[in-house]
């Protein structure tokens, strides 16, 4: 079981990581200084904002170089660490929030990412600065960031280790196994990251940020993936390997056991405001249908674990409602 002490050191080690991070991104703004110093050809651009014309006015020839304003309209800047959820093809998450909403997202999300991977490894977090700079470069700070993740450390070539044999007394969900992975692994490394975002954001606008995280909704582990899936752990099946070895055949049995683990790695993910007061938590659970009556939830769901394009738009909204809208002008 976890003590207040590991929760501490995540936090400390999150930090930690921030601090490298930024020590690294110093170093490369300063090699791209010189770089830019030494380049007879490089560009400085100027950018400047003219003031609105009265009805009717015109520009003067003496001020028309003076009034070259450059344009950027946008419901607001996000900044964004993920799975698949935030990036996938042709339609997610973010993409909707941009396309659907008018927010600009600066992303450095990888499908097939585990929290752990995005906690622990070069990658993504390393990467993040660079999308920071990018708001900071157009005088903005973000609204929130967004930060997606877990369902890889859960899904996948692993998942059967979840289970205990359908046929064997103590068939179903290991608990032990389950509490271990969910509530101090990707429990651990949540606070870790968080912590890492928080410390990286406040090191460029003085200030934490809303961060949101959400749960995912109720999958059908029917054994489709992307484009088919093809048995590789990005394109999946990534649920109905790990029943099926475990000799749970029927579908309706393991909807009922998927609602069972995503209640309690939602229950998880709604306990992290505790320790970060700038979290936010989305409930994602019941917003696109699991009827398997004549395989109507096919309309919602594209495969195993992922939404189809109306799917998206369902759980995007969630992310654009006017209630995530009120939190972050509270915390901003």
């Amino acid at each position: 079981m976890l003590t207040e002490k590991n929760i501490q050191d995540a936090i400390a080690l999150g930090q930690g990581n921030a601090k490298r991070i930024l020590q690294s991104r110093t170093a490369a703004r300063q090699r791209r200084a010189q770089a830019l110093e030494s380049n007879s050809r490089a560009l400085s651009l100027e950018v400047r904002l003219s003031k609105p014309l009265a009805a009717g006015g015109t520009v003067q020839p003496s001020e028309a170089a003076a009034i070259a304003p450059a344009t950027l309209q946008t419901a607001g800047f996000l900044v964004a660490i993920g799975d698949s959820w935030f990036d996938y093809p042709l339609h997610d998450v973010l993409k909707d929030l941009c396309d659907n909403y008018g927010y600009n997202v600066e992303s450095t999300a990888h499908a097939g990412d585990p929290i752990e991977a995005m906690a622990y490894h070069q990658g993504q977090l390393d990467d993040f600065p660079r999308q920071l700079e990018k708001v900071t470069a157009l005088g903005g700070v973000p609204h929130a960031a967004l930060l997606s993740g877990g369902g890889d450390d859960i899904a996948g070539p692993e998942f059967g280790m979840l289970l205990n044999n359908a046929f064997s007394p103590i068939a179903g969900w290991d608990a032990e196994v389950v509490e271990g992975v969910l509530n101090e692994r990707i429990f651990i490394a949540f606070i870790n990251i968080i912590s890492s975002i928080d410390s990286l954001i406040k090191s460029y606008f003085n200030r934490s940020i809303p961060i949101f995280v959400h749960g995912y909704d109720y999958p059908v582990p029917d054994g489709r993936g992307f484009l088919g899936g093809f048995g590789h752990y990005l394109l999946g099946p990534w649920l109905e390997p790990g029943f099926r070895e475990k000799n749970f055949m029927d579908v309706t049995q393991r909807v009922q056991m998927m609602q069972t683990i995503l209640d309690k790695f939602n229950t998880m993910l709604a306990s992290l405001p505790a320790q970060f007061p700038f979290v936010h938590y989305l409930d994602l659970r019941g917003t696109l249908s699991i009827d398997l009556t004549n395989n109507a939830y096919e309309d919602w769901w594209a495969s195993e674990l992922h939404p189809t394009v109306d799917g998206f738009a369902k759980v995007t909204d969630k992310f654009a409602s006017p209630s995530s809208s009120r939190h972050r002008r509270e915390a901003g």
